[in-house]
């Protein structure tokens, strides 16, 4: 982080990632998604976040949408609250 601007040096997207919003748990390690493209998916949490990075309601996330049902996806990363602040300040998310 530098001194002066307070912006750090966060996660981006790659090619087949994007932003999204966690809109709704609904259990089973699954929970509803509004992503930056304004689709509403169904993401899914994998085993290696399940149990060490807890995900709530207002979350933003990184996810990478299915390549054979678009309508799904799994989270890739989640951001904390400052860094989800940074996202929306330089409006990379709504």
């Amino acid at each position: 982080m530098s001194e002066e601007s307070g912006r750090r040096n966060l996660r981006m997207p790659d090619e087949n990632e994007m932003f999204a919003v966690v809109t709704d748990m609904l259990g089973g390690g699954r929970v509803r998604l509004q992503c930056n493209d304004g689709k509403e998916r169904m993401g899914r949490i994998p085993g290696r976040m399940r149990f060490r990075t807890w995900i709530n309601e207002d979350d933003v996330v990184l996810i990478e949408p299915w390549d054979w049902q678009d309508e799904k996806a799994d989270i890739e990363w989640r951001y904390k609250g400052q860094d989800a602040a940074q996202l929306r300040r330089e409006g990379h998310i709504d």
